[in-house]
């Protein structure tokens, strides 16, 4: 009697077992598209090795219903084209997502389910879009302004003037949006979502926050080529980041003899990689040669490290900006062992080293080297 009270319960529930079973091996998006109007297909968008490319497209039917079936190799970040607006959403294979819009909706809100990292991404979209319309309302009010300047003989004074007021209200959103990214990034770091929170930093500026980053989730997303990526270029630029002691060399000098960076232990250095035919080396050379008068006096050394491969061109220049510090080159442009040992890949790149050979600033020019220096060279030395 057991027994076969046994067997018809397992009978009872084989169906329902059956059903809860989970496909492995794809992700379903599922949803409802209201008003869609003349839309009759979407497309389904993913990042490969080779840029963004659409992976798929389905047709919506009369009632709005759309259903897509693909396979994910991996956890990846994944995009809907519905008409004129993108969705976004991860996906890893077993998902079963469902998805709700109105295309009349002009905030373009959407309901989510059956993914929670999938909402971590639509969080920091909201923290992105937040952002994004405060510079669009910035900007939008910047250019009424201009036009209104019109063409007369005060025109370039006046949009000057309207330039150093509103350069600084951009500039404190992006800061602003940089410190709540960051800290998006720091709350959800065991979620993909972080890492495409990242990617919207700017790398430069935000470098070792991002090598810090990028070191926590070393262990983490290992079949993420795209996350793998990162953190394996993060690593490799880790020694010349802040707070390590800069790598040592040696290449030729402009008068010939060897020059070597250790020369400069115990003294503040800057190493400066331009170049003779870099536009924006030479318009920031003015300032640098400002600084240079101010500070020099103080400690300030500078080392300048040229790209160029034409000695002439190189001394030229160097006549031409008045340059007076010392000067040396591998006359090998980004190909240079010096270059590649600090994974220059664009040019002017500085870095400011202590007297100790720690790097203390990287890649600051114009106003930002001013009150670097100034805040730098006010301190008990």
């Amino acid at each position: 009697m057991k027994r076969n009270v046994v067997y018809y319960s397992i009978l009872i529930l084989l169906p329902l077992f059956l059903f809860s079973c989970k496909d492995k091996s794809a992700f379903t998006v599922s949803g409802t598209i209201t008003n869609p109007g003349s839309l009759k297909k979407i497309s389904l968008i993913t990042e490969t090795a080779n840029g963004i490319a659409v992976v798929d497209s389905t047709t919506i039917s009369e009632q709005g219903k759309f259903q897509f079936k693909h396979n994910a190799p991996y956890p990846n970040l994944y995009r809907m084209r519905i008409g004129g607006s993108i969705f976004d959403f991860i996906a890893k294979n077993g998902d079963e997502i469902e998805f709700n819009t109105d295309l009349m909706d002009k905030a373009h809100a959407y309901t989510i389910k059956g993914s929670d990292e999938s909402e971590k991404i639509k969080e920091f979209n909201k923290l992105s879009n937040q952002y994004g319309d405060i510079n669009n309302k910035i900007s939008e009010e910047y250019m009424n302004k201009a036009q209104g300047i019109g063409k007369g003989k005060d025109s370039l004074k006046k949009s000057d003037s309207l330039v150093k007021v509103y350069l600084p209200v951009l500039k404190k959103n992006f800061n602003d949006y940089s410190v709540a990214v960051l800290k998006f990034m720091n709350e959800n770091i065991n979620s993909l979502a972080s890492f495409y929170a990242a990617s919207s930093l700017d790398s430069m500026k935000y470098e070792s926050e991002l090598v810090a980053y990028a070191d926590t989730i070393k262990d983490k997303f290992k079949d993420n080529p795209a996350v793998q990526q990162f953190i394996q270029a993060k690593m490799a630029i880790k020694p010349i980041t802040v707070g390590h002691v800069a790598p040592d060399f040696t290449t030729g000098g402009i008068d010939g003899k060897p020059v070597k960076l250790s020369d400069y232990r115990g003294k503040y250095v800057m190493v400066d990689f331009w170049a003779s035919w870099c536009g924006p080396c030479r318009q920031e050379n003015p300032n640098v040669v400002k600084q240079y008068a101010i500070y020099h006096p103080l400690g300030l050394n500078i080392l300048g490290v040229s790209l160029d491969v034409d000695k002439g061109a190189w001394q030229q220049a160097v006549d031409h900006d008045k340059l007076t510090w010392a000067h040396a080159s591998d006359l090998k442009n980004f190909e240079g062992p010096t270059e590649r040992l600090y994974h220059i890949e664009a040019i002017p790149s500085n870095f400011i080293l202590n007297p100790a050979g720690v790097i203390i600033a990287k890649n600051i020019t114009g106003t930002d080297l001013e009150e670097f220096l100034k805040k730098t060279f006010s301190k008990p030395q």
